[in-house]
């Protein structure tokens, strides 16, 4: 690839030829909004969120910005701004990922296997650890929630 500029529109263009619908925040390729459908199989799978992605001057050597705009419930997703604490974004980014492997594989696995030893939300994190169930009923009740909003 001959430039981080090039890669950064190679890969949104991947990211907009998939099956994720994005939405441009402005003329700039460097933010926008991807709908993100949750993975089967987790409390998130009748859910649909808007993520926003902020990509910096050098990716794909430095990892994009990843929040969710719409609420979520999760122990590794802060509740108030949607920051996610993800390693593979926030500290073991390569430039040999791209913008799918974050929708097809790194946002899937954390809504899949969250993990509230490490959390942002010590609140999801707890009821978590003590009541699954009721976990996964409150993040039901949050979800439909954000959606009125």
């Amino acid at each position: 690839m001959s430039s981080p500029s090039k890669r950064r529109e190679m890969d949104v263009m991947k990211l907009m030829m998939s099956d994720y619908k994005v939405e441009m925040a402005s003329d700039a390729i460097s933010e926008f909004f991807v709908e993100f459908h949750g993975p089967k199989g987790s409390p998130y799978q009748s859910g649909v969120w808007k993520v926003r992605v902020e990509l910096p001057d050098a990716y794909p050597y430095k990892s994009p910005s990843i929040g969710f705009v719409n609420k979520i419930y999760h122990p590794n997703v802060d509740e108030l701004s949607g920051s996610v604490c993800l390693d593979v974004i926030n500290q073991t980014w390569s430039p040999m990922f791209d913008l799918l492997n974050v929708f097809e594989v790194f946002l899937p696995q954390l809504l899949l296997y969250p993990n509230p030893t490490d959390p942002l939300n010590g609140d999801a994190a707890a009821l978590m650890m003590r009541d699954h169930n009721l976990y996964e009923k409150k993040n039901i009740v949050k979800y439909m929630q954000s959606q009125k909003t």
